[in-house]
């Protein structure tokens, strides 16, 4: 049996720092779709906008693949914006990969702290990630952003100090993987 935490939120919610501290204290690897996605960059291009969501879908495939291929009782950290496809494409990848156990790590951020914070990162990232002028969407979309729903649930305030050992000491609850 395979488990996978879903460690999801905004663009720009703080996802990669939590998903790393989670890795530190669990020793679970952290499969991240902008790691996979400027890969492509590199070899295919940034291209516009489309390139970058086409990228973007081919990442999350790579990953779900990569953990088809763990071995059975292993566990995994994916550090993904979950919400850019439908939730049954993230249900058929699980399926696919044998992940019988998930819960999900979701960073509830104001729209706000999230748009401060990609403007803020916006001038240092790859060519291929949308620049500052995606602020205004992103806040929208963090306004309108919700877990997922389905499985469990392990729910971070974004703007607050959380403890990654009490969080995982939960995930690994949640994912009997004790």
């Amino acid at each position: 049996m395979k488990r996978v935490a879903l460690v999801n939120g905004v663009p720009a919610s703080g996802k990669s720092t939590l998903a790393r501290a989670l890795a530190a204290s669990t020793g679970w690897p952290v499969l991240a779709l902008d790691t996979v996605k400027e890969a492509l960059f590199d070899h295919l291009g940034a291209g516009d906008r489309e390139h970058n969501r086409m990228l973007g879908r081919a990442s999350y495939q790579a990953i779900f693949a990569a953990i088809g291929d763990f071995p059975d009782g292993a566990s995994a950290i994916v550090d993904a914006w979950f919400g850019f496809q439908p939730r049954e494409v993230l249900v058929g990848h699980l399926q696919r990969a044998g992940v019988e156990r998930v819960v999900e790590v979701w960073l509830r951020v104001r729209p706000e702290l999230v748009g401060a914070r990609y403007a803020a990162r916006a001038e240092r990232r790859r060519d291929g990630h949308p620049g500052p002028e995606y602020v205004p969407e992103l806040m929208e979309l963090a306004r309108r952003a919700k877990p997922l729903g389905g499985f469990p649930l392990i729910e971070v305030d974004a703007a607050s100090a959380y403890d990654a050992e009490a969080l995982s000491v939960e995930a690994r609850r949640l994912l009997g993987a004790g």
